[in-house]
C-alpha cells in the first residue's frame, strides 16, 4: 500500500506543474497574435484613445510575465476573460461546450476500448489463422482511415440514405432524454473511435500473445481449467498495461480528433467554440478554449497513469 501511496503522490505533484507549464505556454503563444484585444472588444468603430485607454486598464501594455502573473490570478478566480463587444465571460461558454466535448471523447473511448479488445482478443486466441489475418486487414484499414472522411461517410450512409442516425440538429441532454442523446453522439463518437480501434488492437494482440506464451497459462491448462477461464480471468488482465499505456497517449487524439468530429457534426462543443472565436477574431475565446482542452488531457492522462495501478499489482512495487 505505501508504493501505492508513493505512486499516486508522484502523480499527483507533477500535475500543478504541468498545469503551470501548459497555461504559460498557452499565453505565450496567444501573445504573438496579430489581432488587438481592445479592437475586439470595443468593435472597428473604436476610437484610438478609447482603444489605448481599453489597453491601460486591462493591463496590455505591461511586460509580458506581468501580463501573465494578472492571468493567473484570474485563472485561480475561474475568470478566463471576456470576449466580443458585450463583454461575454470566456468561462461561461467553455462551461457550456467542455462537457460536450469530453461526453463525444468518452464515448468515443468507450467504443474504442470494446472494440480493440474484442478484435485484439480474437486475434490472438486465433493466432495465425483466418479470423486473425482478417482482424489484421481490418485494423489496418481502420488505422489508415482519416477520422473526418469516415465521418462524411457515416453521414451519407446512416443519415442520407438509412436515415437512421441524424448528423445534425439539437443535442438533447443525457439525463433527459438517454436515447436521443445516444443517437445524436453515435456517429461522431464511431469516426472519432475507429481509428484508435486499428491501433489499439494490435496492440490488445501483442500482449496478449506475450502472456498465453507464458508458463503459468501453460501449467493452468494442463490442470484442466478451461482456456477461455484463463484467458478472461488471467491472461487479459495481465495484457492490459501496454494497451493502457498506449490508449492514454491517444486520449489526446481523441480530445484533439472530438473538436474537428464536433464541426462536422454541428455538435456546440470545443471545436465549434474555437471556430468561433478564429472566425471572429476573438484572442480571449480561442486561448480560453485551448487552455481547457490542454488541461483536460493533462488531467485524464494523470487519471489513465494512476489506473495502472489499479490493472496490474507488479506497478505498485514500481
Amino acid at each position: 500500500m505505501s508504493n501505492t501511496l508513493r505512486l499516486i503522490g508522484r502523480r499527483l505533484l507533477q500535475l500543478p506543474l504541468m498545469i503551470l507549464g501548459i497555461t504559460f505556454l498557452v499565453f505565450f503563444v496567444m501573445s504573438f497574435s496579430q489581432v488587438d484585444p481592445a479592437l475586439a472588444a470595443l468593435g472597428e468603430g473604436a476610437s484610438i484613445e478609447d482603444r489605448a485607454a481599453y489597453r491601460e486598464a486591462h493591463g496590455l501594455n505591461d511586460p509580458l510575465l506581468v501580463r501573465y502573473v494578472a492571468f493567473l490570478g484570474g485563472l485561480l478566480h475561474g475568470d478566463l476573460g471576456t470576449y466580443s463587444a458585450r463583454q461575454l465571460p470566456v468561462i461561461d461558454e467553455v462551461a457550456r461546450a467542455l462537457p460536450i466535448t469530453l461526453q463525444l471523447t468518452f464515448l468515443g473511448l468507450l467504443i474504442a476500448v470494446i472494440g480493440a479488445s474484442l478484435l485484439g482478443v480474437a486475434a490472438a486466441v486465433w493466432r495465425d489463422r483466418w479470423p486473425d489475418q482478417v482482424i489484421r486487414l481490418v485494423s489496418i484499414a481502420s488505422l489508415s482511415t482519416p477520422s473526418f472522411w469516415l465521418a462524411i461517410l457515416l453521414i451519407q450512409l446512416f443519415t442520407l440514405q438509412l436515415k437512421v442516425l441524424p448528423a445534425s440538429g439539437p443535442l438533447p441532454e443525457f439525463s433527459t432524454d438517454p436515447l436521443g442523446w445516444l443517437a445524436r453522439m453515435t456517429l461522431p463518437a464511431i469516426a472519432l473511435a475507429v481509428p484508435v480501434i486499428g491501433q489499439l488492437s494490435r496492440v490488445v494482440r501483442t500482449a496478449m500473445v506475450e502472456e498465453l506464451d507464458r508458463d503459468y497459462v501453460r501449467t493452468a491448462l494442463g490442470a484442466g481449467v478451461p482456456r477461455a477461464v484463463v484467458v478472461a480471468r488471467n491472461v487479459f488482465r495481465n495484457a492490459l498495461i501496454t494497451p493502457v499505456t498506449v490508449l492514454g497517449l491517444r486520449v489526446g487524439y481523441l480530445i484533439g480528433g472530438a473538436v474537428v468530429i464536433e464541426i462536422i457534426f454541428a455538435l456546440p462543443g470545443m471545436g465549434t467554440l474555437i471556430l468561433n472565436g478564429i472566425t471572429n477574431n476573438e484572442p480571449n475565446l480561442v486561448q480560453g478554449v485551448t487552455l481547457a482542452v490542454a488541461l483536460a488531457f493533462v488531467v485524464i492522462n494523470i487519471v489513465v497513469d494512476l489506473l495502472y495501478v489499479l490493472i496490474n499489482p507488479r506497478i505498485r512495487s514500481v
